[in-house]
């Protein structure tokens, strides 16, 4: 499962800094609008202690960790959906990938220019959001006006349809998000097929910069009507500092952990910047494990058997027969794959089984 997560935001936020921090791949940072013109792909793996460990347990030769891609888009700008600045060669990114993380600076450095002369992250995340939602509203006008001929015809595939963007429109002519509509099932899929930029989950990450004055380390009103404001939306979130992360970036193990005591960096920012888009997006990992390979799969959450067998191979889901399911912890508390089938932990599951996060699975097909 190939699910991608756009980096984007207004100039001089930190996207590309971030980007090297997750990714450890050299894309241009400098200090100025517009450096990024193409999009940077980087394949990120999710932090996941269990399949070391059970990499460890299998003696295995090849581990293979859940990946997530992170595509470094350049920075938006007021006017992006009427083609300011490189605005609809960037909204045509976005469009390509599964969930957005909007950069929002949250620190002041006279050093580091701002596009708008002043810091300001409510307004920051409005002219985001205000530049997708208009661009919103000219895919849903122009798709109504497609469909007008077949309504009137009174095709009810098309009167359905008119009455479900209708309700988008209206609510992305207020300056809401699409996602803040109450959709049914057969409602979202009428809307999946537009790829609309406001459908897609938004994790805000809050960047900070160690050296800058930082308002949240100020106690600034800035800071508690953005947490105000981001409780409104009932959005996800998360605070990072992309410049000590990207540092941090070079090192491993014990020594990294050192620096980050050293930087007063308590959390790693970084690893929790991919755990929530994880959670975010509604995924989970389940295991295959051996001597050749240790690997963990991606899937949604509340996905059965022969679902999750396709994030292996395809054919899983039409050729599946059962599936011999344990969960990890049990199997390494238990010593061997023998011993936990002797004691009843190894379970043979058929294809209405719920996969839960932390199976280890062996499909039989």
């Amino acid at each position: 499962m190939a699910l991608a997560i756009g980096i984007v935001g207004l100039p001089n936020v930190g996207k590309s800094t971030l980007f090297n921090a997750l990714t450890k791949k050299s894309v241009p940072a400098e200090n100025y609008p517009f450096c990024t013109i193409d999009p940077s792909v980087g394949v990120v793996a999710v932090p996941d202690e269990r399949l070391y460990k059970l990499a460890e347990f299998s003696h295995t030769s090849r581990t293979i960790p859940a990946i997530i891609e992170f595509v470094d888009i350049a920075g938006l700008v007021k006017g992006a959906s009427e083609g300011e600045g490189l605005g609809n060669k960037f909204l045509s990114h976005i469009r390509e990938v599964d969930a957005i993380a909007e950069v929002v600076r949250i620190f002041e450095d006279d050093n580091v220019i701002h596009v708008h002369g002043h810091v300001n992250p409510v307004s920051d995340i409005e002219t985001i959001n205000l530049e997708l939602v208009i661009a919103d509203q000219q895919t849903v006008a122009k798709r109504l006006a497609n469909i007008e001929r077949d309504v009137k015809r009174g095709e009810k595939g098309a009167i359905k349809e008119k009455e479900v963007l209708t309700k988008i429109l209206e609510a992305l002519d207020k300056g809401l998000l699409a996602r803040s509509v109450s959709l049914s099932e057969d409602d979202a899929l009428i809307v999946r097929s537009m790829h609309l930029l406001t459908m897609k989950p938004i994790l805000y990450v809050l960047n900070k910069k160690a050296g800058g004055r930082n308002l949240d380390e100020l106690g600034d009103e800035r800071f508690d009507k953005l947490l105000a404001y981001l409780a409104s939306l009932g959005a996800h979130y998360v605070v990072v500092d992309a410049g000590v992360e990207h540092e941090l970036s070079q090192f491993e193990g014990e020594e990294k952990e050192m620096f980050r005591g050293e930087l007063g960096v308590k959390d790693d920012g970084i690893n929790n910047l991919i755990r929530k888009s994880y959670e975010m997006l509604g995924l989970m990992t389940y295991f295959t494990t051996g001597e050749v390979e240790t690997r963990g799969w991606t899937i949604h959450k509340g996905s059965t058997a022969p679902i999750a067998g396709t994030a292996i191979h395809t054919d899983f889901k039409d050729k599946f027969i059962r599936v011999e399911v344990v969960f990890w912890q049990d199997l390494l508390n238990a010593g061997s794959y023998g011993s936990a089938r002797e004691k009843g932990l190894v379970r043979t599951e058929g294809k209405e089984y719920i996969v839960k996060d932390g199976d280890v699975m062996e499909f039989k097909i």
